[in-house]
């Protein structure tokens, strides 16, 4: 089936490499999303992808133990990093051109941010992981996320994430969790719905960028989404 999509930008969280562990990475995990990666490359589309860092560290979380909030989203952003290059090892195993780029200068490890040699990678369907957030302290991957997809012009942010879609209260916890097939980005806003954080919605809304959130852990998802598969929770 032909893609839907030309260009995307999948967002994954660090929690989403911890597998059934408390914290680190789980490599079955990364080899099970490099294949669902790959199975989209096959599809010919040019694939963003940004990853979080709260299976290594998280700053947030870690100024309510005392460590300075600064310092704390700086050690954040290098978890990223450490992701990138466990994302990028099991992707070229697999035979997929892969290139980091680190808005925090880093050359023995990533390119530099440099949005038109991202978009020249892209073009030649290497897929380009962006590494280090925003590389500025006080905002989120999902804000570097919601930033990256604009620069290189995609077509949508894809969130992948261990529940199904956006719900109106956290379905591990309410079995009764009601999921939402469509929503607007003012409805997001309205009823708080934990989707990414207020920044980064904000942005997607200026800028038109659509979004589809789903569930990543379901071998095969991705590819039934990029196909046109009715998976997940569009939000425009």
């Amino acid at each position: 089936m032909p893609a839907k999509f030309k260009r995307i930008l999948l967002k994954l969280s660090g929690e989403s490499l911890m597998g059934t562990k408390s914290f680190g990475i789980d490599s079955e995990i990364v080899e099970r999303i490099a294949d669902d990666v790959a199975d989209a490359v096959k599809l010919k589309i040019e694939i963003g992808i940004v990853i979080g860092g709260g299976n290594i560290y998280r700053g947030l979380s870690a100024s309510q133990q005392g460590v300075d909030r600064l310092t704390g989203d700086m050690m954040g952003m290098l978890a990223t990093v450490i992701n990138s290059l466990a994302l990028q090892n099991a992707l070229e195993k697999k035979g997929i051109y892969t290139r980091i780029l680190s808005a925090i200068k880093m050359d023995q490890i990533a390119e530099p941010l440099i949005i038109r040699r991202a978009a020249r990678h892209l073009e030649k369907k290497r897929v380009v992981i962006f590494a280090s957030g925003t590389g500025e302290p006080y905002f989120t991957t999902d804000t570097a996320a919601a930033l990256r997809a604009i620069e290189i012009k995609s077509d949508v942010i894809i969130k992948g994430t261990r529940v199904d879609g956006v719900y109106d209260s956290d379905p591990e916890k309410n079995p009764r969790a009601k999921m939402f097939k469509k929503l607007s980005y003012r409805e997001v806003l309205q009823k708080d719905l934990r989707v990414m954080d207020h920044t980064a919605i904000t942005l997607c809304r200026e800028n038109k960028l659509p979004m589809v959130v789903f569930n990543m852990n379901k071998k095969g998802n991705l590819k039934k989404l990029l196909t046109g598969g009715s998976i997940g929770t569009t939000i425009s």
